[in-house]
C-alpha cells in the first residue's frame, strides 16, 4: 500500500479575479474548491493514475469531516486522526494577473493525537511506501518527519520526502528513497542561487544531499522540467512539454505522484522522471489536478 501523510490538510478555495484591486470591491469571475495539502494532492493524482493509496494525517471540525468524506468519495482510502478541537484550514488561492495565496494556520495537534498518528505509522509494512509531504508548521517540530521515519518498523520501507529546510535536513540520515526539492528550495538549503538548466550545479548540490543520506534526488524546475540524480550516480534531465500554464498549485505534488507511478511500473528511473514531469505539467495546464488519461496522453506524446 502507498501511504501519504499530510500534517495539515486543507480545503483550497480557488478564486479567479480579473484586475484585483486592494481596498476596492472585487468581483469573482469564477470559483471552485479542492482538497489540499501536499500529501493529499499526491493521493488524488495517484488515484487518477490507478494507484490505490491511503491518506494519513490530522483533521478537525466540520472542515476536516468534509476533507475526509470528500476524499473517500473519490475512492481514496483515509485513516486520519481526528483532533478534539479546532478546524482543518481553508486556504484561499487567487488567480488573476498573478497567483496569490492566503494560507491559514492549522489546528493544534495535542500529544495524544500525535501518539495516535505515530501508532498508525508503526503499522506500515516493509513493502509499503510512505510519502511525507509539506513544510513544517507553527506547531510542528523540525524533527517531526524524522521521528515519523524512525517510527517505521522496517528500515527497508521506501520513504519519499517532499519538504525543505531543517525538516528535510533532519530526516536525511534515515536515507529516504527520494527527496524532491524545487529549485528555489535547493537555493535556500545551500544559500546559493541555482538557475534552471544549470545541470552541473544542480547535480553537485544533489550529490551533497546524497552524502547526507538521500538516495535519489529529484529537483523540479517549474516550466523547465526536472533533474534526477540517482543513487547509482546517473543524472537524468527532462524538459517540460509545451502548454498553456493555467494553475501551478499542486504541480510539484503531481510530479511526485507521476514519478512514483512510473517507478512502480518497471523500476526504470528515466521513465519515472518522464511520467513525473508529464504529470506535473498536465496539472499545471488545468485549473485543478489533471485526469489520469490527460497525464498518460501527454506521457505517450513526450515519450
Amino acid at each position: 500500500m502507498i501511504y501519504t501523510l499530510t500534517y495539515n490538510p486543507s480545503i483550497d478555495y480557488l478564486v479567479t479575479v480579473d484586475g484585483f484591486e486592494i481596498g476596492g470591491i472585487n468581483r469573482m469571475r469564477k470559483d471552485s474548491y479542492m482538497y489540499g495539502g501536499k500529501g493529499v494532492n499526491v493521493s488524488q493524482v495517484l488515484k487518477e493514475l490507478g494507484i490505490e493509496n491511503t491518506a494519513l494525517g490530522f483533521v478537525a471540525g466540520f472542515t476536516g469531516k468534509e476533507i475526509e468524506e470528500g476524499l473517500q468519495k473519490m475512492g481514496i482510502h483515509t485513516n486520519f486522526v481526528h483532533l478534539p478541537e479546532g478546524y482543518s484550514r481553508i486556504n484561499i488561492k487567487f488567480h488573476g494577473i498573478e497567483e496569490t495565496e492566503v494560507n491559514a494556520p492549522g489546528p493544534f495537534v495535542d500529544a495524544v493525537s500525535m501518539r495516535a498518528l505515530r501508532d498508525k505509522i508503526a503499522q506500515i509494512g516493509k513493502d509499503d511506501i510512505l510519502i511525507l509531504a509539506g513544510a513544517a508548521t507553527a506547531n510542528m517540530e523540525n524533527d517531526t518527519f524524522a521521528t515519523f521515519i524512525a517510527d517505521l518498523p522496517f528500515r527497508d520501507t521506501k520513504v519519499i520526502l517532499d519538504t525543505t529546510g531543517e525538516a528535510l535536513v533532519n530526516a536525511l540520515s534515515y536515507h529516504p528513497f527520494l527527496i524532491k526539492p524545487n529549485i528555489e528550495e535547493l537555493s535556500e538549503l545551500f544559500h546559493e542561487n541555482f538557475v534552471p538548466n544549470d545541470i552541473n550545479a544542480i547535480s553537485d548540490a544533489a550529490k551533497r544531499l546524497q552524502e547526507k543520506g538521500a538516495r535519489n534526488v529529484l529537483t523540479s524546475m517549474g516550466e523547465d522540467g526536472a533533474v534526477l540524480i540517482t543513487e547509482d550516480g546517473h543524472v537524468y534531465s527532462r524538459s517540460a512539454p509545451a502548454g498553456i500554464v493555467v494553475n501551478t498549485v499542486g504541480s510539484g505534488d503531481s510530479m511526485v505522484a507521476g514519478f512514483l507511478a512510473g517507478y512502480l511500473e518497471n523500476q526504470n528511473m528515466e521513465d519515472a522522471l518522464c511520467l513525473g514531469v508529464c504529470a506535473g505539467s498536465a496539472s499545471a495546464f488545468n485549473e485543478g489536478f489533471a485526469r489520469g488519461d490527460e497525464i498518460m496522453q501527454l506521457y505517450r506524446l513526450v515519450r
